[in-house]
């Protein structure tokens, strides 16, 4: 068994941005192999809100509005084996973006009921519990 204070959790802000499709805005980190709503690590002093904007901005060039709460869930780190993070959601209105920057390798819409991403791409986060959540909510 791990010792979780030799790992522990990740702590992040993650936005889930949909176009009118109700696709998911994902990004792909340089040197990764899955898709993530982009995001990160907040600051020192800084809320989750002023981190979403923040990594948006850096990792995207994205201008968002309407950026809320949308809940607290810990999941399986996409990216880094046997790792959890715990994340913060917001959801957000993309108002522009100019494309990848910093780290970020690629960017894709990712809609859950399209088959050509294979689901094993997508971190377990975005798949197994926003999605769904979000899913459950839309009328």
């Amino acid at each position: 068994m791990t010792d979780p204070a030799a790992h522990p959790p990740i702590r992040v802000v993650a936005v889930s941005v949909r176009d009118a499709r109700g696709r998911f805005l994902t990004v792909r980190k340089r040197g990764t192999d899955a898709f993530m709503q982009p995001g990160g690590k907040p600051e020192p002093g800084e809320s989750a809100i002023e981190t979403g904007i923040r990594e948006l901005d850096e990792e995207l060039g994205a201008v968002v509005a309407d950026v809320a709460w949308l809940g607290e869930w810990t999941a399986p780190a996409a990216n880094e084996p046997g790792r959890v993070i715990e994340a913060v959601v917001l959801t957000a209105r993309l108002v522009s973006l100019r494309g990848p920057q910093a780290e970020i390798e690629e960017l894709l819409w990712w809609d859950p009921a399209d088959p050509a991403v294979p689901a094993e791409r997508i971190a377990p986060l975005l798949r197994d519990v926003v999605a769904p959540a979000l899913a459950a909510t839309d009328r």
